[in-house]
């Protein structure tokens, strides 16, 4: 039987709608139906609430529920970026992030958004006082014994790469849709940096050999996107987006 099942894999939107439109645009005109959200969608100083109407427009739509989507489903939240976008999300919004999964599986593919035991951490990195390395082969393979399928499709780090792994395991992260580069404190001070202002994305296509992969860098109008960030005072968002790399 010949496959040619193709998955478009967005992730960490972070708000910015603008790369959106211009991410799923590029999706249709290559006729993909199948559509997975890794999360991370709204949070973020740019347009969160136009961000939830676009794909609630799409139903079809399958949504996994990234940390900061967790943290807008709490009363509270300590972090300028929530204080921002909690009071303009209304019952529906809120009502449709709860449907989020906690991940979804297809086939032989498990799509999370951090790894497949926690939302809010690195699959393939480390983050030590120093910074930020990769996890050994062998650290990885032990991770990831539990889980039976063969590719893990992760977002969160906003870096798009892929790793193989000599088990026959695919790590596979699309990278950033909305916000290519960031700061963050814990629980060491990093950066974590794609490079190129982009909106990012990934194709998988099912193929007779096995999955196809095809990393998408997509060039849009982040100008709109980094003034709608400054103007709400918001000049780290600004910086990554017309830029990739992250203000320290």
């Amino acid at each position: 039987m010949k496959h040619n099942h193709s998955i478009a894999v967005i992730s960490d939107i972070h708000s910015n709608v603008y790369a959106l439109e211009a991410v799923l645009q590029d999706i249709d005109s290559r006729g993909i139906q199948a559509i997975v959200n890794l999360g991370d969608t709204l949070f973020g100083p740019i347009a969160p609430v136009e961000t939830a109407q676009l794909l609630m427009n799409r139903p079809s739509i399958v949504s996994i529920m990234g940390n900061c989507d967790r943290y807008l489903l709490q009363d509270h939240f300590e972090s300028p970026t929530y204080e921002y976008v909690k009071p303009l999300l209304g019952q529906e919004v809120l009502d449709w992030l709860r449907t989020f999964q906690k991940s979804y599986v297809y086939e032989d593919a498990l799509f999370c958004h951090g790894t497949p035991f926690a939302d809010d951490a690195y699959l393939m990195e480390r983050v030590a006082p120093y910074g930020t390395d990769d996890k050994s082969v062998t650290e990885l393979m032990i991770e990831l014994a539990a889980v039976p399928q063969k590719i893990i499709v992760c977002g969160h780090t906003h870096v798009q790469r892929s790793m193989w792994l000599p088990d026959g395991k695919w790590i596979v992260n699309p990278g950033s849709v909305g916000l290519p580069a960031y700061f963050e404190e814990t629980p060491y001070p990093h950066s974590m940096e794609s490079m190129t202002p982009h909106a990012k994305y990934a194709v998988l296509q099912q193929q007779d050999e096995g999955w196809k992969l095809e990393q998408v860098l997509l060039p849009y109008d982040c100008e709109q996107a980094a003034q709608k960030a400054e103007a709400a005072g918001r000049m780290d968002y600004a910086h990554a987006i017309r830029t990739g790399r992250a203000e320290l």
